[in-house]
């Protein structure tokens, strides 16, 4: 089940036989300027990465290596996806709770991110997010 406006965007492929290799630029599937990347590694096994989600920030999130899951909630149901794929990437929008789980070992989360650092942009409280996003 897909939730508005998340959507998995497939990322070019270039295969070659000394390795393959994918980009992402600006256009149709990543409309906003990227301000800030970063990326989770060495997850221990069981953790859980996010819990918050975003006022104004839009993401795009890669499986750079191994997998991990993908949990999202609009206010109203949440969604599941699994990526696992480099050349997948899972577009979502501000106003989403996060959370990510199940990390395999060695996997690489990378996240691109439309606006730069601001603890002021973030929800850390389930029912806060709740109440805004039905408001909203």
């Amino acid at each position: 089940m897909n939730i508005s406006g998340v959507k998995l965007i497939d990322i070019p492929k270039i295969l070659d036989e000394r390795g393959n290799l994918s980009f992402i630029e600006k256009g149709d599937d990543l409309t906003f300027d990227i301000k800030r990347v970063y990326w989770i590694y060495d997850v221990p096994g069981g953790a859980i990465r996010g819990g918050h989600a975003f006022k104004m920030q839009k993401e795009v999130i890669i499986a750079l290596s191994g997998s991990f899951d993908v949990v999202l909630h609009n206010g109203i149901t949440s969604c599941h996806y699994a990526l696992n794929r480099s050349y997948k990437g899972l577009y979502v929008p501000e106003m989403y709770w996060r959370h990510m789980e199940n990390f395999s070992t060695n996997a690489v989360c990378l996240v691109l991110a439309s606006t730069f650092y601001s603890k002021e942009d973030y929800i850390f409280d389930f029912e806060t997010f709740i109440n805004l996003a039905q408001t909203k």
